[in-house]
């Protein structure tokens, strides 16, 4: 499989966590769960194959989508299909990012996947079609990131003050939670809303999705693990509110986790139906 990354320099460094192109990627399986990260996504389909989502619980496909779609902010998890030599370019935005180009309160996205044409106009699928006609990768990310300098709006961007509190939630535990946002100079009221029109997830959420997402890296290969010490190490109320947390953010439990073997998967995709 083809993986390629692109070198992001200013001024998308400080929206864009990355931009990633695949080709010829061949799963196992053909649906995953996808777990929420903190991130919004736009997907370039590149291969002509539909992508489906179905319903978390009795996996019925719910809708359809191909060509361009943007990913909103998600508090529980996705459920997708999987395709075989599958080619997506895949922009991934910082968790404050998305706001300057999409310009629209990011609420608004929360749990959904929508057509990117929504959102950018029939001109996302014209850059699509100049997309495919270039067989390189850095041809591919010239023309997306001069699409998202042309359509950024610097002026819109978050303050530095949001911006601190997002990292301080990602660098510290749960149990500074409160701490953390006693300090913004205004009112809960209105760091709720500037959270709401910027990331989308209250401040709380995003905090426990960023804390989730430590779990996983925790037990990611780890053979031998004991869930209490997890649970006490990432400051769960107890073994029970751990597996509460788990179960919503991945959908399964701890025990049908590591039965999957789903850590020794990447840490946020986890085939539904394996085969073999």
């Amino acid at each position: 499989m083809e993986f390629k990354t692109h070198i992001l320099k200013r001024p998308l460094i400080d929206f864009v966590e990355s931009i990633f192109y695949f080709k010829g990627f061949k799963p196992d399986h053909s649906i995953e769960r996808v777990v929420p990260t903190g991130h919004v996504f736009v997907i370039f389909e590149l291969d002509d194959i539909p992508r489906h989502t179905f319903n978390n619980r009795t996996l019925k496909q719910t809708a359809t989508y191909d060509k361009v779609w943007v990913s909103g902010m998600h508090k529980n998890h996705l459920t997708i299909s999987a395709h075989d030599n599958s080619e997506m370019l895949v922009v991934q935005f910082k968790t404050m990012g998305a706001f300057p180009f999409i310009n629209r309160s990011m609420h608004q996205l929360n749990d959904k996947v929508i057509s990117a044409d929504q959102l950018f106009g029939e001109e996302i699928f014209q850059l699509r079609q100049h997309i495919l006609k270039n067989n390189k990768a850095i041809d591919k990310f010239e023309l997306v990131e001069n699409w998202l300098i042309k359509l950024m709006d610097s002026t819109a961007a978050p303050s530095d003050e949001l911006e601190l509190i997002v990292n301080e939630l990602k660098a510290n535990t749960l149990v500074e939670h409160q701490k953390i946002v006693q300090n913004y100079s205004k009112t809960q009221k209105h760091l709720i809303s500037q959270f709401k029109k910027y990331v989308g997830l209250t401040p709380k959420v995003l905090h426990r999705i960023f804390r989730f997402n430590d779990v996983l890296k925790q037990i990611h290969q780890n053979e031998k693990l004991d869930w209490s010490q997890i649970a006490y190490q990432f400051e769960y109320a107890d073994q029970s509110h751990f597996i509460k947390e788990f179960n919503e953010f991945s959908g399964f439990n701890p025990k049908q986790f590591i039965d999957s073997n789903f850590h020794k998967d990447e840490p946020n995709f986890f085939p539904i139906d394996r085969k073999g």
